[in-house]
């Protein structure tokens, strides 16, 4: 044997005895029951009923199920929730799994590709087909960066119909209907409508979106980006119009501007308002806790004192029973997690626990949202599990109001809605007059598509 070849034959003999050890270190590893960290950004209200639940039966559940994976949870809320997404995308250091909307407030995650596309995913696992085919189609970027929870109506009228029964009032079948009721209840001191519209989005999200739609139709977003409208045509000024007209006439309190989002919830319960506006997802905040027992809506007057519509007949809509509607929030992951690696596979696995049967079941139960996941039968579940009212009634309003029509900042970008956001807020103070806000707002929009 030559030199040349002993020593070859020495290096892959101690090759061998290297890998060997180095496999048997990574099996030795695993038995020793190494995991892996993922990072997580979570979106919850800890103020909500079934939040603290919520850590028990969904977050401690998984750790317990897969125990080679350790999750580093930040739970946040509202504003500061997206403040610290936005750092995250500067930074470039993105959680490795975090809650994210199909749009709007998550524009920036899905334009700069700080997630990955997930629908190669579900495809590998054949999965597709179990999910709602809506909630799997391409988003804002042109790609899956997220998987929903389901399909999100952003206006929901809830009405207290004793308070309409107990002062002789009925259902309203126009807007014209509601805004009679504004003096007679004034009168005993009640409320028209409750509604929190210190945070600027919910006035745009959850009464704005749904009024653009009836004035500007279901495609008013389609004419808008090919040049056909602008929002200084009249579709866009009458739904300002309406707006401020509810300010002024009462229908709405201009010191609403300083409540802060959800916190009218209880004094609309208790009878001091006939109605409350918020979106489909605020359903759950009026169910029972888990665990306390207690709720701002009994079940039996869910039954009997409550309905959830939407606002009727607006004057003048070109559309009839519409409600603005985008998929919902969901899960997204980290593009900065290496493909084909373990933790790649791990943050697959909890994203498919998150938008899985179980957990999906669980936010039904809770009113937390309606599935995209088909394997939830939904009536089934409501049936078995003798769920609140709240949630049957949920079910009948979304068969009962379509169509759907685009939510404001689902479809513009950050430049131009905000606009529209802060706009909303000043017609409310009665600063500014709605022709000027659309000005603004058609300004925004053209210099946004200029810069494109």
């Amino acid at each position: 044997m030559t030199g040349f070849k002993r020593v070859s034959v020495l290096a892959l003999a101690l090759l061998m005895v290297v890998t060997s050890v180095f496999a048997q270190g990574t099996k030795e590893d695993a038995a020793a029951g190494k995991q892996i960290e993922l990072t997580v950004l979570n979106y919850i209200d800890m103020s909500e009923p079934n939040s603290a639940n919520d850590i028990t039966m969904i977050w401690d559940k998984f750790e317990a199920e897969n125990p080679d994976i350790k999750l580093v949870r930040e739970d946040l809320f509202n504003e500061p929730f997206h403040q610290k997404t936005e750092a995250y995308v500067a930074s470039g250091q993105v959680p490795d799994v975090l809650y994210m909307w199909p749009s709007g407030r998550s524009t920036s995650l899905h334009t700069t590709k700080s997630v990955k596309d997930l629908k190669p995913f579900l495809v590998k696992d054949g999965l597709v087909d179990q999910y709602n085919p809506a909630t799997v189609a391409p988003q804002f970027a042109g790609y899956l960066a997220m998987l929903p929870n389901g399909v999100t109506t952003t206006h929901m009228l809830y009405v207290n119909t004793k308070v309409l029964r107990d002062n002789g009032l009925a259902m309203p079948k126009s807007y014209a209907d509601m805004k009679a009721m504004v003096a007679p209840l004034k009168a005993k001191g009640i409320d028209l409508i409750a509604m929190d519209n210190m945070d600027a989005w919910v006035m745009q999200s959850c009464l704005f979106s749904m009024v653009v739609g009836r004035f500007g139709g279901v495609d008013w977003y389609d004419q808008l980006a090919a040049g056909k409208i602008s929002f200084t045509d009249e579709w866009f000024v009458k739904s300002l119009d309406l707006i401020d007209d509810m300010y002024k006439s009462g229908m709405i309190n201009r010191n609403s501007l300083t409540s802060p989002y959800g916190s009218s919830r209880g004094s609309f319960a208790a009878g001091k308002a006939a109605f409350y506006i918020d979106g489909d997802w605020s359903t759950g905040a009026f169910q029972t806790d888990i665990t306390t027992g207690k709720a701002l809506v009994s079940p039996a007057l869910q039954q009997s004192d409550f309905e959830l519509m939407v606002i009727p007949n607006l004057p003048g809509e070109v559309i009839h029973n519409s409600n603005s509607g985008v998929m919902g929030t969901g899960w997204g992951m980290s593009a900065n997690i290496p493909a084909g690696s373990a933790k790649e596979a791990a943050a697959w696995r909890l994203i498919k626990y998150l938008q899985g049967e179980y957990v999906q079941t669980y936010r039904l139960s809770t009113g937390a949202s309606f599935p995209s996941n088909l394997n939830v039968d939904v009536e089934k579940v409501v049936k078995e599990r003798n769920l609140e009212p709240f949630i049957a009634k949920r079910a009948a309003y979304y068969a009962a109001h379509t169509p759907i029509t685009p939510v404001v900042d689902g479809v513009l970008h950050s430049d131009v809605y905000n606009v529209i956001n802060v706009g909303l807020q000043e017609i409310g103070l009665g600063s500014k007059a709605p022709k000027l806000i659309a000005a603004e707002v058609q300004k925004a929009w053209e210099t946004w598509k200029k810069n494109q």
